[in-house]
């Protein structure tokens, strides 16, 4: 019914439920719904996104759904902005086509004189990766997010992680703390470590990147879908803040055979990640796929999380947890 406002169908009968029963809280709604009280928590997160429902700050009073003549007709009045807004932008790409295409030659020239090339497809960017690592002269810098990673990119990098190796090379290679979680991955990491590479780990990574001789950059234009499309980067301004990226999640990373401590409240890196996505309103899927763990892992994190902070949702877990400093504010985005 309210599919066009974006309240899916299980969104929506949790609002029309507490509009029916305004003190129910989640057992109420799971046992009324027949749902599970993830689902049910999803769905309260969703509500208070759209402010569609008043959570307490003090969490000791039940969520409360706001009025839908105030609530709904304030996201009807948003969606006909956004439509509004999408039909000038579509119009005003419509005028820009024209002037884009005569540019086309032009822009790739500037691009290249700018120093940025695009890598399109998979193939081309393998044979990319390919020649840097045969012309690496004296360092290759990796961020390597995904946890696990296919069998193809482990075979093809074995012979040239190891032919560099052999040059004098110096390796130094990030990737996600999930990566004990897949053994064939693990062990080329410890086979790297044991080449004499220098391998890290942490909790997230913000993209897959490979600086070579700090000369050249090969970073992914979708962080989603890296194989698609890459651009290969030589200008000094760009490949100094890459660096310098590198080198602050080089600081924070711990050396692949450390065990990662707790902090005083008992909280282990990657719960203390989960809590800033949570924070930022993350879903499960996104906060697994950002941390290269199965859902089911992020959801167990995430409840665990809810449960110690006494919180609703996530979005209130996030405010607690700053207000406890367990995480800084800044860290939320």
């Amino acid at each position: 019914m309210f599919e066009a406002l974006g309240l899916n169908s299980l969104t929506e009968s949790v609002y029309l439920a507490m509009l029916r029963f305004p003190d129910a809280g989640v057992s109420d709604l799971t046992r009324t719904l027949a749902v599970d009280e993830d689902q049910v928590r999803a769905a309260l997160d969703d509500l208070a996104r759209m402010a569609l429902l008043r959570t307490p700050a003090s969490g000791t009073e039940t969520p409360r759904p706001v009025n839908p003549k105030v609530g709904l007709s304030a996201l009807l009045a948003r969606k006909e902005a956004e439509v509004a807004r999408r039909r000038q932008e579509i119009e005003e790409t419509r005028v820009a086509f024209t002037a884009l295409l005569a540019q086309q030659s032009d822009t790739r020239s500037r691009m290249s004189e700018d120093g940025v090339e695009r890598v399109e497809g998979i193939d081309e960017i393998r044979e990319r990766l390919r020649e840097l690592a045969a012309t690496c002269e004296w360092e290759a810098c990796s961020f390597i997010p995904g946890g696990a990673q296919s069998e193809a990119s482990l075979t093809a990098s074995r012979e040239l992680d190891a032919d560099a190796i052999e040059r004098g090379v110096r390796l130094r290679t990030i990737y996600l703390d999930s990566v004990r979680n897949d053994q064939p991955t693990f062990e080329y990491a410890q086979w790297l470590a044991g080449l004499g590479s220098e391998v890290r780990t942490v909790p997230t990574l913000p993209l897959r990147m490979l600086i070579v001789d700090r000369k050249l950059a090969l970073v992914p234009v979708d962080t989603e879908n890296s194989a698609a499309l890459a651009v290969e980067v030589s200008n000094r301004g760009v490949l100094t803040g890459l660096v310098a990226l590198f080198n602050s999640v080089w600081k924070t990373s711990v050396p692949l055979g450390v065990t990662r401590r707790r902090d005083d409240e008992g909280l282990s890196p990657q719960e203390k990640q989960v809590l800033r996505l949570l924070g930022e309103g993350h879903t499960d899927e996104m906060i697994a796929r950002r941390m290269g763990v199965s859902v089911r892992t992020a959801r167990r994190v995430a409840s665990t999380l809810l449960t110690r902070l006494n919180a609703q949702s996530r979005f209130q877990a996030g405010a607690r947890a700053v207000a406890k400093g367990w995480i800084d504010p800044e860290d939320l985005g």
